[in-house]
């Protein structure tokens, strides 16, 4: 559900406005042109959103082959993932999840860590948390922008930017669409969402074209906070919850588009325990 659980490992962070999406593209063959919409008005595109619980299913057990099974069902274009761990520890046996997932689905990858920690070992790999971005159409560019969090790292954690609200530009037959993803904070009091959300928007209104904002809020569609999303964005409303997994109670997990330039053709819940979430989706149709 969110970053509830004291996460393992407190090395020294880095908390840096200069941490960018880690690209990675997969063979060029990989990469399915979205067809025509059938009326010739618009770019079909099947986004998803996924918080994959670090790999574990909703018994608790690391299966990354049941998450790509899971992920591969939904065949879509773009997919926004949330507790992503790279080379982060063993509870997801120490693995790039994002770059996994990427290379076995057939997608580019633009990886955007919320905590990027010091090496186990010296020359290793940095332990990373964060969220990802996997699109079957080119990512142009990327960015890690930073909004107000309490750190989970910190035994006193005060309210600061943090990186982790990750962009990326995909080009779809020529546009441009800007996908962001992100995983709003989980405690019960609201007040940092609400600084989440402030955030969130002023960083989405330097950009134009279509946008689509993917990601776990931790928080329900009429929640007070979330309130203001509402005004520039429209909640592609799946009709049903999303969590937990196993006999879901709330949806907390969210599929939003820019009002004007995005139509929501349909939007669904898989179900599935593969995570502790039951992941979103939803077809879309873009307006050049």
């Amino acid at each position: 559900m969110s970053l509830r659980r004291r996460l393992p490992r407190v090395p020294q962070l880095l908390l840096n406005a200069s941490l960018l999406g880690v690209l990675i593209a997969p063979p060029a063959a990989a990469v399915a042109p979205t067809p025509r919409s059938p009326s010739g008005g618009g770019l079909p595109l099947r986004v998803a959103t996924y918080n994959i619980h670090a790999g574990a299913g909703m018994d608790g057990v690391f299966d990354l082959d049941r998450q790509t099974a899971e992920l591969r069902s939904l065949k879509a274009d773009v997919i926004g993932l949330q507790e992503v761990d790279r080379h982060w520890g063993s509870r997801s046996e120490w693995r790039d999840l994002a770059g996994e997932l990427a290379r076995r689905l057939r997608m580019h990858v633009s990886f955007a860590p919320i905590y990027s920690l010091d090496p186990a070992e010296p020359g290793g790999p940095r332990a990373e948390y964060g969220v990802a971005v996997l699109s079957r159409h080119r990512i142009v560019s990327s960015e890690n922008h930073e909004i107000t969090r309490l750190s989970t790292q910190d035994p006193n954690p005060v309210p600061a930017p943090t990186p982790g609200f990750g962009e990326a530009v995909v080009r779809v037959r020529g546009l441009p669409v800007h996908v962001y993803v992100t995983h709003l904070d989980y405690r019960p009091d609201p007040a940092v969402r609400v600084a989440q959300v402030a955030d969130t928007r002023r960083i989405m209104a330097q950009d134009r074209g279509p946008k689509i904002l993917l990601g776990d809020f931790n928080a329900e569609p009429g929640a007070p906070e979330l309130a203001p999303l509402w005004r520039e964005l429209t909640d592609a409303d799946p009709g049903a919850p999303t969590f937990p997994a196993q006999d879901p109670v709330k949806r907390i997990d969210f599929v939003a588009v820019s009002k004007g330039g995005t139509a929501v053709r349909k939007a669904w819940v898989p179900g599935s325990v593969a995570s502790d979430h039951r992941p979103v989706a939803a077809d879309l149709l873009l307006r050049k």
